[in-house]
């Protein structure tokens, strides 16, 4: 059950499709070109595969505990999280004001990804301190920023978002924790906040918790929803740790995966009252949190491909191993490896093919993300960042779905032995569900894609992207051959497809809304599955323009050659379910709602 990052990959992707050269023209990241990316990456990968993916298994087999408030992880965490503190990787890309490294996100996500694959449990704490981070530059005070943000970014502190209670899942209009105003400026806090992951934990001297909540007299419903950060210690002038505050632990969450994450249960103000600070203004809470939001969504989708990554390697090396069966082909004279069967290597191409699209749809995506916030061009910053926001529920959503497919097959694969635990093969599979339900669930994704970034612009920037997708099917032609012009047929297919789509969202939201929500989440999976074929179109124009031109930078030509194999079985196998999808959104709307309730 060993990891090998997938290094060559992703720094293909880093280099062709995310053109990191390019992003190193901007002042802020100098000092990012591939070289840098390179190195970072290879860092990277030798504390994941030495010191994190060992202790996957581990913590599924002995998750976090919980005993009167205090919750213990697994042994080998604390001092994991030691060493991740001390190599600065919770600092990577955040700003050198505060300690960080200011890297591009377009090498944080791949670095992301590998930790994720080595260990998603132990990753998702770093995961929850860089949304509080990026809260806190956004829209805490000054004073907010001096206390807490060098000691986020160093990892010395880890943060949590706190949104859900019992009665409020996705529906954060019914938030009830309340904030009292204190006359010294704070507020003290009443409430129950559940799911809360790492909301308690020993691996971090503070938790710096950010909590929605409401202050008394505000408006109903999201309008009145205040955020406030409430320190788990509270902090002195000097900086120092002072006594514990009113926010307390009373339970951790028995899960189906991701067990050795600790999802806790937080009472806040048993005793008095939890002390927390507004961020920004009253009533803005929302607004702030999505900030956090947004960044979690756009990880959550990298967990996705991470886990996809760590089965497809088991699902490899477990058909290379497993002798069963005489080929079809007869080109064994008794029984092989089952890697020989067709079906398999359709499974395991599958798997290959939705993880390779999906992390090049992402690192494409943190590249526009770090055009959108410090390209000097405000046109550029405006176009990028359009082009980001429409991506992140196609990032987080087709995603996250993806790797349930994925993970599935790789249990396939094994065929019984996958279902017993001891393979480890399950493990990746019941890890992956969590993906698609939290930080917004697929169909929360699916509404805003349609709501925020379908029908509100009319459609505008998604039919850019497809006009930008028309333009590599000229490029696929125009390069010629099989491959090429195979990859061009099924790419122009989908992207019609989804075009019809884009205009049936457009054009209906208002008027007939129930139609058009009741094909939301394939609408975002139709988008999802021509935005990672448009990439991986890209992929094969790079792959064979450096195998004509005699040089594969140091990539060797059989990756290139497997990379134009990939995209071709992407567009052949996956591209092709777009029409059907297409069909079943625009026409197929009424049998979704017809059916009486009572018929249920």
């Amino acid at each position: 059950m060993t990891y090998t990052a997938p290094l060559k990959d992703m720094l293909f992707d880093i280099r062709h499709l995310a053109a990191i050269d390019e992003l190193a023209k901007i002042p802020a990241f100098e000092e990012a070109g591939f070289e840098t990316a390179q190195a970072v990456l290879e860092e990277c990968a030798k504390f994941n595969e030495g010191v994190l993916s060992p202790l996957n298994w581990t913590g599924d087999q002995n998750p976090s505990s919980w005993n009167k408030g205090v919750v213990t992880t697994t042994p080998g965490f604390k001092e994991a999280f030691r060493q991740y503190v001390e190599g600065g990787w919770q600092g990577l890309q955040h700003p050198l004001d505060f300690g960080g490294q200011g890297l591009p996100k377009t090498i944080g996500a791949a670095c992301g990804e590998m930790l994720n694959s080595a260990n998603m449990s132990f990753a998702l704490c770093p995961l929850l301190t860089d949304g509080a981070i990026e809260a806190l530059l956004t829209a805490g005070s000054d004073e907010l920023k001096a206390i807490y943000l060098e000691k986020l970014v160093s990892g010395q502190w880890t943060g949590t978002m706190n949104l859900t209670e019992p009665q409020a899942g996705s529906d954060l209009a019914a938030v009830r924790s309340r904030a009292e105003p204190q006359v010294d400026g704070s507020y003290k806090l009443f409430g129950t906040k559940i799911y809360i992951t790492y909301g308690e934990h020993d691996m971090a001297e503070n938790i710096v918790h950010l909590v929605l909540a409401r202050v008394a007299g505000a408006p109903e419903g999201v309008k009145g929803i205040s955020l406030f950060v409430v320190p788990k210690f509270m902090v002195k002038a000097d900086g120092s740790l002072g006594e514990r505050n009113d926010v307390h632990c009373v339970s951790i969450e028995h899960k189906l995966g991701i067990k050795a994450s600790p999802t806790a249960v937080l009472q806040y103000g048993d005793h008095g009252g939890a002390v927390g600070y507004l961020v920004g203004q009253e009533n803005r809470g929302l607004e702030y949190m999505f900030i956090m939001m947004n960044s979690a969504r756009y990880a959550v989708g990298m967990q996705g491909i991470a886990i996809a990554e760590r089965a497809y390697q088991k699902a490899v090396q477990f058909a290379k191993d497993r002798v069963q069966s005489r080929p079809v082909d007869g080109s064994l004279p008794g029984s092989g490896p089952i890697i020989h069967h067709p079906d398999v290597k359709r499974m395991l191409m599958t798997m290959r093919a939705y993880t390779e699209a999906c992390r090049a749809m992402a690192s494409v995506a943190a590249a526009a993300y770090d055009a959108s916030h410090h390209h000097p061009d405000a046109d550029t910053r405006k176009q990028n960042l359009a082009f980001y926001e429409f991506m992140v529920p196609l990032v987080k959503g087709y995603s996250t779905e993806m790797s349930q497919e994925v993970t599935s097959l790789g249990v396939q694969v094994h065929g019984g032995m996958g279902f017993i635990e001891e393979t480890g093969a399950a493990q990746y599979y019941r890890d992956a569900k969590i993906l698609t339900i939290y930080e917004g669930t697929t169909a929360i994704q699916a509404n805003d894609l349609v709501g925020r970034k379908t029908a509100r612009d009319g459609g505008q920037t998604a039919r850019a992207i497809a006009a930008q997708i028309e333009s590599t099917e000229a490029q696929l032609r125009q390069q010629g051959g099989a491959a090429a012009l195979a990859v061009a047929s099924r790419l122009q297919a989908a992207r019609l497809a989804l075009l019809d789509v884009i205009n049936f969202v457009a054009g209906n939201t208002k008027a007939s809304p129930n139609a058009v929500f009741a094909g939301s989440v394939p609408y975002l999976m139709l988008a999802g599955n021509v935005v990672a074929g448009w990439q991986m179109a890209r992929a094969l124009l790079a792959a064979e323009q450096a195998l004509a031109g005699g040089d594969t930078e140091g990539f060797g030509a059989d990756f290139m050659r497997a990379k134009i194999i990939t995209a071709r079985f992407y567009a052949e196998h996956l591209l092709t379910k777009a029409p059907g999808m297409r069909d079943s959104i625009v026409e197929g709307a009424d049998s979704v709602t017809a059916l009486a309730l009572d018929a249920f």
